[in-house]
């Protein structure tokens, strides 16, 4: 089978793993993949895993949305005639291009699927969720014409159906890790951090991943100098927070890592995971550190709640995560019992509903459903 993948390169972010991940594992399964992504040059080459890429021209890209240029709908047609591929899967991008794919596709004939990541909270209990409430409102009227869309949890599916994209058309297939890379391990960066429990964030530090709050309890839980609190990311708000939360704190600044062997390395080091997002789709972040067993404490923002549900974690409200974390912070220094059991835990949840193997398998039964229903569509005509 032949994908066409339109999706993200740079700049890092979830989207960007998800479909470096994806489309690495389904050329694992031979099958053919074309990469399409924002870039700045109109390019076209082959990277190491023979999976051909088109480049398509942009004014503006971020880590939330992409503006591209008025010529990169026409080099994104001209690209998908040229390929031929069996199906095109959009990692949607948040950019105008997203709105057009279906009426593009639908002229050449071509299956569309879509992958639907803008986080959320359920409960839309704040300004922050309402927004991003928005552009599900916003995205439900054009992913009604994808002959599927993918969504990470039974939470996303109700809200596009309540918003009107048929039910049938949705399908659920969770973010998935790979289990054998992620896994528990050694590592001696706690001692080379000093630390006896070492407490972990890793992500972007934006509004919505709520990062103050986590640093606002550790400041005023004092856990002592043997407990460091490592701040794993980058982004616009860690220049007006680091000065208020530093070394004095235990509070250990890493900046961005994009070595994929580091970031392992310090989840197999790491004694807790915190996540204390106000708003989510399916965190890959906190997936990797329970493969790692790592325990993880994280908000039930977006589908994260359902991943830790029934004891694999600890599940925070977005209301109040600060005063959450005041009472967990201390105690997760102090009982290492529990520490160690949530770890095995959240290990074992991820074997048993995250793997990647898990997840390719759903997505080539996707495929092939779309793929049957568009030949029985054309027969008809």
């Amino acid at each position: 089978m032949h994908i066409a993948w339109l999706g993200k390169k740079s700049p890092f972010c979830g989207n960007v793993t998800y479909g470096r991940e994806i489309t690495n594992a389904l050329l694992e399964r031979k099958h053919r993949v074309s990469f399409l992504h924002f870039a700045q040059a109109e390019t076209k080459h082959q990277n190491g895993n023979d999976c051909p890429e088109v480049a398509l021209p942009f004014i503006y890209k971020s880590q939330v949305y992409t503006i591209p240029t008025l010529k990169a709908s026409k080099i994104l047609m001209r690209s998908l005639q040229e390929l031929k591929p069996d199906l095109v899967h959009a990692s949607l991008t948040l950019s105008p291009l997203d709105f057009l794919l279906p009426e593009i596709c639908q002229e050449l004939n071509l299956p569309l699927v879509a992958t639907f990541h803008p986080p959320f909270d359920s409960k839309i209990r704040n300004l922050k969720s309402s927004t991003q409430y928005l552009t599900y409102q916003l995205y439900a009227p054009f992913l009604a014409h994808y002959d599927r869309t993918i969504v990470f949890s039974e939470i996303q599916r109700d809200l596009l159906v309540k918003l009107g994209v048929n039910n049938n058309k949705i399908g659920i297939i969770p973010n998935g890790v790979d289990e054998q890379k992620y896994s528990p391990g050694y590592s001696n960066l706690k001692y080379q951090l000093q630390a006896k429990k070492l407490f972990v964030y890793q992500g972007r530090i934006a509004t919505e991943k709520n990062v103050e709050a986590l640093l606002k309890a550790w400041k005023y839980s004092a856990m002592g100098d043997d407990s460091k609190l490592l701040i794993v990311g980058d982004g616009h708000l860690r220049a007006s927070l680091q000065p208020y939360y530093g070394k004095e704190h235990n509070i250990i600044w890493f900046g961005f890592v994009a070595e994929e062997e580091r970031r392992i390395d310090i989840l197999r080091a790491a004694d807790v995971f915190i996540l204390p997002s106000l708003v989510e789709g399916l965190s890959i972040s906190l997936l990797e550190a329970m493969a790692c067993g790592v325990a993880c404490i994280a908000t039930d923002a977006g589908a994260d709640g359902e991943v830790l549900e029934g004891g694999a974690g600890v599940v925070l409200d977005t209301q109040g995560v600060t005063t959450q974390l005041k009472t967990l912070l201390p105690l997760f220094r102090d009982q290492p019992e529990m520490t160690t059991l949530l770890g095995q835990k959240a290990r074992q949840r991820v074997l048993q509903r995250y793997t990647l193997s898990q997840n390719i398998s759903r997505l080539e039964q996707l495929y092939s459903e779309v793929l049957l229903q568009k030949k029985l569509i054309t027969e008809e005509r």
